[in-house]
């Protein structure tokens, strides 16, 4: 395995760290109002919570905004009404692309979603046709030059904790997880003071396609760009290697 296009894209990110953030922060508040409502308020009874908290302790949003988004939720859980839905389909050259979206609109998302594939020159397809291509892990990325400790060290952590993978990459160690490991994992390295780049469970290329055509390019980005830009998408996974 390996995410190295994914470490440029996030170092990338960081520069428009103030707008990721706040994308970021009101994704995982749907995440908590949606856990709350299903399972209940208290993270030690509602596994989906703990999972979403852990998310957003790896994403740095502070422990008051998560408990204002979990009292809201179980004030008004009524009032939430937040639909997952996954759309699968297909960008430039057959690049796969998997997207998740949080909302309480279906039809405005679907029609959104639709178009930023159709202004990219590519299409929505039925689901499951490229979901297979990939695999759902935990990831956690650290940068070497922001970490201290030695690989070997860094590597025999992660496994005792749970990874199931470690690879060191030219700028960045990329520990792998499955999925209902990965928090567990998350919290030993920050215990250790190991603080990761990026942190989250993700769907993870069996194989990257590269792409050469200018205007393929081009028209990929503008899909992914409009994606990424809407407030009902939750995250959009590809095989695009960049």
């Amino acid at each position: 395995m390996s995410g190295h296009s994914k470490f440029a894209n996030i170092k990338h990110k960081k520069e428009k760290n103030d707008a990721a953030k706040g994308k970021i922060f009101t994704i995982i508040g749907r995440e908590i109002a949606v856990a709350v409502k299903e399972g209940g308020p208290d993270p030690a009874n509602n596994f989906k919570l703990a999972q979403v908290i852990a998310k957003a302790k790896a994403n740095n949003m502070p422990n008051d905004t998560i408990d204002r988004g979990i009292k809201k939720a179980a004030g008004e859980g009524g009032s939430v009404n937040y639909k997952y839905v996954t759309y699968e389909g297909y960008g430039p050259n057959g690049i796969a692309i998997i997207v998740d979206a949080l909302t309480d609109n279906p039809n405005r998302t679907a029609a959104n979603v639709r178009s930023a594939f159709t202004k990219g020159q590519g299409n929505v397809g039925t689901p499951g046709c490229v979901s297979f291509m990939f695999d759902k892990k935990g990831l956690i990325i650290i940068d070497k030059e922001e970490c201290d400790m030695d690989a070997d060290d860094l590597m025999m952590m992660a496994l005792d904790s749970g990874a199931e993978d470690f690879s060191e990459e030219e700028d960045c160690y990329e520990i792998y997880t499955e999925p209902d490991q990965w928090s567990e994992v998350d919290a030993a390295l920050k215990e250790a003071g190991v603080n990761p780049v990026s942190s989250e469970v993700t769907m993870i290329p069996q194989n990257w396609v590269e792409l050469t055509d200018e205007t393929a390019i081009k028209n990929l980005q503008r899909t992914l760009d409009l994606l990424e830009d809407d407030d009902d998408v939750q995250a959009v996974y590809h095989n695009w290697d960049e």
